[in-house]
This record gives structure tokens, C-alpha cells and sequence, in this order.
């Protein structure tokens, strides 16, 4: 058996599998995207010609390129594509460690192209299916026992990219090496959560996903609810995703997700709840009409206009398929979670109000997580899986046990006894055991209860896997403010963690960096600056800000954003190695602090900008020197380099508030070095942060020497300062736009130097200072400012 997969064949160059292949790509593995050639030739086609013969899967790179969001990293991936089709290319398969079929499903179609991938299949190489819906059994019918060995189901989520979840499926006869090779593979390589699933009708995700949005429909028309309302129900209040019921569904298309529903109704024939699944009068009726969701302009949503002629987003009244304008929806249920933050506890708060809403909330999360428990072992043998399926699959924040775990069991057991709803018989073997949670903490490990021991076991999980949350149960802690944590990550590592709203830089975050540092140089190998939240850092915390510059207090004003550069050099040039992991949004002041470390290891997905422009400032912190340092500091001290391209690439990314949108991207733009790392993986980044660190550390670190750049002062001023000026004569940016883009180019030129000088870091560090606090001192600055603190939004555009 293959012990690395370097390069994979991807059969079928439809939605799922070019996003597949781009994701392979975006992951750094060769990949092979062959489809049919085109049954029938256009006019003036030359149907021997490659371009012809190719056309479907050249397509499909095209609409690559056109997607939103957008499926590869970066256009650099498209060098590791490469292309053909099923007649001519199949042989090359042989040059493939793992074949992966994506085909219409078809069983015929998928049992013929089966047939011919074994005649050139490699005899250590693995295949696999992304079906959703065929069986093991009809997929291998004539395939021989070696191809059988060889192959499971990987069913990939769309968009292949941003949704974690993969589900693996193995055969009857399938090598248990094949299976680990793909978790391996999975989880490391393209970042994914891996969930094992029966052989049966949709898996786990799309079977709990799809009962539980057609349970929804079926219960809202009894409630006599509206569309808005019942999304404005089961988004984020319940722990679920914006997009919640009625907008999932015209993301995902409401003729796929009524294919997938009917194929439940079709399959499931011992299903106890199988008239579930039967699409309603009005779906099918939409599904006639073409009201297909976002692919067709309108579903259950559809952008027009209002009562006032204004451009909204009207909602469909299900009982006479007409638009309408949304109503406002307010429920004292959803006022009351509205500022909890623990998702637990607000999806509790929810599920036990008085009001509609809730009771609505509470019927239906019963009913599903019911319905869940029933499906044990049917489609998975455990309630990690499933729980794992629907975080991963479909978005919610909680999967169904651990909803259950929140509202109580022993209380859901008793409230669906009411209901008529009928949980396990082995919920209730668990209680009268004496254990009174699905889950738990044991040794500071999260266990769970096996259904087949009826014993707890520990949760499985990588041994790469750290988080924060693992530290406070280890009483790892040293120190900590308001602000920011610092651990003790264990072999001489700590991690200074942020949890301020948003991780927005504030001044307690900036003094503990100070005490990071102090600790970590005197007792440790070196620092991790990351963690668990849902970005690294939003940007800065504009209260103390607003109010200095308000009160013209700049001396103030002067010590914060001093201090948050001599923090951001401090750890740069510290004798123990400093890796910072940003993840996520990580704008403005957050990117400052991850460029202040001597490497990154970041996340794949990686948002990643100096947006201070936005509000009418430039960087502070020192974003303009260290940009300038990483994309010009191998030069910037060579006379024979010129300067210009190199501030010109700066400016342009600070000057238009450039946000990177992957970690690829991050780099070209020159947020991250060519040195720096990527976790495929977010729930790997702190490990991959920690190993850098030691590794460093072992191999002798010793802080870099500060960068010098000489640089063309006024005349580069000039040259940068007659385009702004022709921009603002075109109308093309107003007279502040022009003043703020003048500061930044005054600190990017190096104020009033010439090229024969050599200057310092401190040096652009003073010049970005003075540029910062005059910009602090325009009305236009602290009215917008303003506007962003009333928002409740840190320091970004």
C-alpha cells in the first residue's frame, strides 16, 4: 500500500469534482481532472482537436476562476492542475496514488467507468467514490478482490474548500491501511474533519441534516411561521449558521436538496420516519416553476424591491408562492440569547422560553436529536461521529448531543415523552446507569458514552490537536490580565493567548506581550502567540484611541501606539524564538502582532490585511516597516536594487486596505515569508506552532539583525505623489483620500533621506508615528472612528 499520495486523478469535472481537484491543488498535490469529451460537436469544432476533446474539463477550470467564494487560494495553484479526458487520458490514472470517482450518480454510469479505471489502476494505489447515495455493494458489482481491498467512499462537502467535514466509508472488504492512508491524508494534508459512516442512504451529515430541515418545514406550517422567521429561529440563536433553514437551502439548490430528500424516501423504506423525507406540495411546485434558489435568482428568498422602491431581499410566503417584503421578527426567546456567548447555554436559553418561537425551536431540536439517537448504529457507531457530521457537514456550532447535553438529558428524555417523541432505549440505559451526559471531562480529557460498552471512553483525536481549552484544565496558566492569558504549553514553550472582544489589540494584550517575554526569556525555549477564538484578531481596540484623539491628549496617544511597537520589535528581536499563528480575520493591528514574531505558522485560511486606511489612519503599530522589511529587506540595503517596485507593492497593499483571502495569497502579498509555514488543518496550528518553535529553539536560534533601507525620499514622494494627483483630477479619490495616501508614502520613501543613506528600523518606526497621530488629529479620522465604536467593530475596514 501507498504510504504518500503525491498525486491524485479526480474522474468527473462537474461542481463537486473540480472543486475537489482545486482543493488538491490548493493543498500542494498534483491533481488529474479528466471528463467525458462532449457527446456532440458546436459549430466549427474541431472534434479531434484537444480543446474539443477537452472542452468540459478546461470549462470547468474556467468557472474556477469565476466562483465566489472563491474555490482555489491562489491562481498558482492552476500550475499543479492538469487536464484530459476519459477516453483518451484514462491510462494515466497509473501516474495516480488515489483515484477518486465523481461521476453523475448513476450506478450503471459508475459501475462502466469502475470497469475501465481497474485496467489501469496501480497495483498499491487507492479508489474511491463520492457518492451520497449508492451502495458499496452496486458500485463494486463486478470489480475483483484486489480493486475491493482498495476501495471506500470519500463523500466531500460543497464548497469543497471551506467545508470541513469528509466522510469515509469503508467496503466489507476494504484494507484497513487503505482507510488510514485517506484519514491521514485528510485530516494532515487537506485539513479535514473526518467522520466514519455506515454504508446507508446519505451517511450521517446529509441524513440528519435533511430530516431535520424537512422535520422543520413539516412544524412551521402547523406553527404558522413565515420563512424570515424561521431562519431568524435556527441561525446563530440556536447555535447554527446565518443561512440557518430556507437560505442553506437555495445555497445548496432546492433541486439538489429534493433529490437527496427523495432519495431517503426512495431508500429508506424501514425508516420510521420515512414519510419525512416527502417533499411538500410547494417545494415540488417550486422545483416545476424553476425556483431553484441562488443558481436560478430566486427560492425562498429572492433580491427585488420593496414597498418603497428600495433593492431588498423579499421573502417567499409558502402558501401562495408570491414575494413579499420581510417582516421584522422579534421574540423575547431570541432577545434573551442575544448576548450569551457560550453557544451551550444560549441554545438552552432558547429551547426554554415560553414564547412561540421557542416552543417551536424546542419541538423541532427534540424531534431531530431523537430522531439521532435512533440512528445509532444504523449510520454511525457513535455520537462523536454524528455530532462531528453536523458541526463539520452543515455548520452548527453544536451537534445534536451535545444540544441535548445542554438542555439536560434526563429534562429532554422527559420533555420528548411529552411530545410524543420517542428517544433510544439506550438514552435512558445511560441515565439509569448513573452517567447524566453524553459527554464529559476526565483526566482533562473530553470523553464520551459508548453506546456498545456502555462505558465512557475517551474521545478520539489527534495527538496533533492543542488547544487552549486543554491548558486551563491542566491549571497550565502563569499569568494573566483582562486581556490576554500566557500557558505553560509543556518541553519549554508558552502561548500568549488573546480574548479581549474580537482578540482586538488593547493596551492590557500590549503589557502582557511585555510579561510573555520576560517569562518566556528567562524560564523557557521560546513563545507561541496564538488562539482558540474565532479569529486571531479582528484589529485594534479604538476606545482608548477615539478618546485621546478627541481630547487631543497625543502625548497619550503617543505612549499606546508606541508601546505597541516596541512590542512587535521586542519580540522580534528576542533571544528565544517567537512564532505567532494567525488564523482567520487577522486585520490591521492583528496583522502588526503576527508580523512582530521571526516566523508564522498560519492557517489556510487566512484573511490577512493593513486596513487602517479604512478609517482614515495608516498602520501604527508598525505595519508599514514590516511589510516593507519582508517584501524588500533581502535588498534593501543593496545599492544596485531599486527601491521603487518594492515601495510601490507596499503601498498599494496598505494604501487599498488589500485583504488577503488564504495564507497563499498572504504570501505573495508579503504578510508571510517563503520560510513560513501553512496548517492545512486550524485544529493543528497551536502543535504545528509549538513544534516550530522547538525546532528553532534546537537548532540554535538567534534573533535576526535589523534590516536598513536605503530609500529615494523626496524624489520617490514625487513620483507617487503625481499619480495621486492625477487620480484626484480623474476623480478617482477625494482630497482626504489623497492626504492619507501622502502620509503613507512619506513614511514608505523614508521621509527626508536620500538614497545614500542607510536607514534604520527606528527610524521608518518614527516616521509611521508622527504620520499616524497627525491622521488621529482629522475630524473626518475620529468621526469615522466614532461611527466604528458605536458599531461595536475594533480597528478595520
Amino acid at each position: 500500500m501507498t504510504t504518500r499520495i503525491r498525486k491524485v486523478a479526480v474522474l468527473g469535472a462537474g461542481v463537486m469534482g473540480s472543486g475537489i481537484a482545486a482543493h488538491l491543488a490548493n493543498s500542494g498535490v498534483r491533481a488529474l481532472l479528466l471528463d467525458i469529451v462532449p457527446p456532440k460537436a458546436g459549430p466549427g469544432e474541431d472534434t479531434s482537436s484537444k480543446a474539443f476533446r477537452n472542452k468540459f474539463v478546461l470549462g470547468a477550470l474556467a468557472n474556477l476562476r469565476k466562483q465566489k467564494p472563491s474555490p482555489i487560494v491562489s491562481e498558482q495553484v492552476f500550475a499543479a492542475l492538469e487536464v484530459g479526458n476519459l477516453e483518451d487520458d484514462i491510462a494515466r490514472i497509473a501516474e495516480c496514488d488515489w483515484v477518486i470517482e465523481v461521476v453523475k450518480e448513476d450506478l450503471a454510469v459508475k459501475q462502466a467507468l469502475f470497469e475501465k479505471v481497474e485496467k489501469h489502476l496501480r497495483k498499491d494505489a487507492i479508489v474511491s467514490s463520492n457518492t451520497s447515495g449508492l451502495s458499496i455493494a452496486g458500485m463494486l458489482q463486478g470489480r475483483g478482490a484486489d480493486f475491493r481491498k482498495r476501495f471506500l467512499v470519500t463523500h466531500f462537502f460543497n464548497p469543497v474548500r471551506y467545508m470541513k467535514l469528509l466522510e469515509l466509508v469503508a467496503g466489507p472488504e476494504t484494507d484497513a491501511d487503505v482507510v488510514k492512508t485517506i484519514h491521514t491524508f485528510g485530516e494532515g494534508v487537506l485539513g479535514k474533519g473526518i467522520v466514519y459512516g455506515k454504508d446507508t442512504t446519505n451517511f450521517i451529515a446529509n441524513r440528519i441534516g435533511v430530516y431535520g430541515m424537512m422535520r422543520t418545514i413539516a412544524e412551521m406550517q402547523k406553527a404558522e411561521l413565515t420563512v424570515e422567521e424561521v431562519d431568524k429561529i435556527f441561525g446563530p440563536a440556536m447555535g447554527r449558521p446565518k443561512s440557518a433553514v430556507f437560505r442553506t437551502a437555495d445555497i445548496v439548490g432546492l433541486d439538489t436538496f429534493t433529490h437527496v430528500a427523495k432519495n431517503c424516501f426512495d431508500t429508506l423504506t424501514q425508516d420510521e420516519e420515512r414519510q419525512t423525507f416527502a417533499a411538500p406540495d410547494f417545494l415540488q411546485k417550486m422545483v416545476e416553476k424553476g425556483m431553484l434558489g441562488d443558481k436560478s435568482g430566486s427560492g425562498f428568498y429572492k433580491k427585488g424591491k420593496g414597498g418603497g422602491g428600495d433593492k431588498e431581499i423579499l421573502a417567499l410566503d409558502l402558501k401562495t408562492l408570491d414575494y413579499r417584503p420581510q417582516n421584522k421578527v422579534r421574540y423575547e426567546s431570541l432577545g434573551a440569547a442575544r448576548d450569551v456567548e457560550d453557544v451551550r447555554e444560549r441554545v438552552a436559553t432558547v429551547m426554554k422560553g415560553q414564547d412561540k418561537a421557542a416552543k417551536f425551536a424546542e419541538r423541532v431540536t427534540l424531534d431531530v436529536l431523537a430522531y439521532s439517537s435512533r440512528r445509532i448504529p444504523e449510520i454511525a457507531d457513535d455520537i462523536v461521529n454524528i455530532d462531528r457530521g453536523m458541526r463539520w457537514g452543515f455548520g452548527w456550532d453544536v451537534g445534536p448531543f451535545e444540544t441535548w447535553d445542554a438542555y439536560g438529558v434526563k429534562a429532554g428524555v422527559e420533555r420528548m415523552k411529552e411530545l410524543g417523541l420517542k428517544p433510544a432505549a439506550w438514552v435512558e440505559q445511560m441515565l439509569a446507569s448513573g452517567r447524566e451526559s453524553f459527554y464529559g471531562v476526565q483526566d482533562g480529557r473530553d470523553t464520551y458514552w459508548d453506546i456498545a460498552s456502555k462505558s465512557v471512553k475517551p474521545v478520539p483525536e489527534s495527538a496533533r490537536i492543542a488547544k487552549v481549552e486543554y491548558l486551563k484544565r491542566g491549571n497550565k496558566k502563569i499569568d494573566s490580565n483582562g486581556s490576554a492569558t500566557l500557558w505553560d504549553m509543556g518541553d519549554g514553550v508558552t502561548l500568549l493567548e488573546f480574548h479581549s472582544k474580537m482578540n482586538s489589540i488593547d493596551d492590557d494584550i500590549i503589557a502582557m506581550v511585555g510579561t510573555a517575554l520576560d517569562e518566556t526569556e528567562k524560564n523557557h525555549l521560546g513563545l507561541v502567540v496564538g488562539n482558540d477564538g474565532a479569529n486571531f484578531s479582528a484589529g485594534a481596540n479604538i476606545f482608548g484611541l477615539l478618546w485621546a484623539a478627541r481630547n487631543g491628549e497625543f502625548d497619550t496617544l503617543r505612549k499606546m501606539v508606541g508601546a505597541f511597537q516596541a512590542a512587535n520589535q521586542r519580540m522580534r528581536y528576542s533571544p528565544v524564538p517567537v512564532v505567532t499563528a494567525p488564523f482567520n480575520l487577522t486585520l490591521g493591528g492583528g496583522a502588526e502582532m503576527a508580523m512582530g514574531g521571526n516566523a508564522i505558522q498560519a492557517a489556510a485560511e487566512l484573511y490577512m490585511g493593513l486596513v487602517e486606511v479604512g478609517v482614515g489612519l495608516i498602520p501604527g503599530g508598525g505595519g508599514t516597516m514590516q511589510l516593507l522589511r519582508n517584501v524588500y529587506g533581502a535588498y534593501s540595503a543593496d545599492k544596485d536594487f531599486d527601491p521603487f517596485p518594492f515601495i510601490k507593492k507596499v503601498f498599494l497593499a496598505v494604501g487599498t486596505a488589500k485583504v488577503a483571502t488564504s495564507a497563499e495569497e498572504a504570501r505573495e502579498l508579503g504578510f508571510l515569508s517563503a520560510s513560513d509555514g501553512i496548517s492545512a488543518n486550524r485544529d493543528f496550528q497551536l502543535h504545528d506552532a509549538k513544534q516550530r518553535v522547538l525546532g528553532m529553539a534546537k537548532a540554535g536560534f538567534r534573533a535576526p539583525r535589523p534590516s536598513r533601507f536605503r530609500l529615494p525620499g523626496p524624489s520617490g514622494f514625487a513620483t507617487i505623489d503625481m499619480m495621486l494627483y492625477d487620480m484626484s483630477l480623474n476623480n478617482q479619490i477625494s482630497a482626504h483620500d489623497r492626504k492619507i495616501a501622502q502620509k503613507l508614502a512619506r513614511v514608505l520613501t523614508g521621509g527626508d533621506t536620500s538614497p545614500s543613506v542607510l536607514l534604520t528600523e527606528e527610524r521608518l518606526l518614527e516616521l509611521e508615528l508622527e504620520a499616524f497621530l497627525s491622521l488621529c488629529g482629522e475630524e473626518k479620522t475620529q468621526d469615522r472612528l466614532q461611527f466604528m465604536l458605536e458599531k461595536g467593530k475594533p480597528l478595520r475596514n
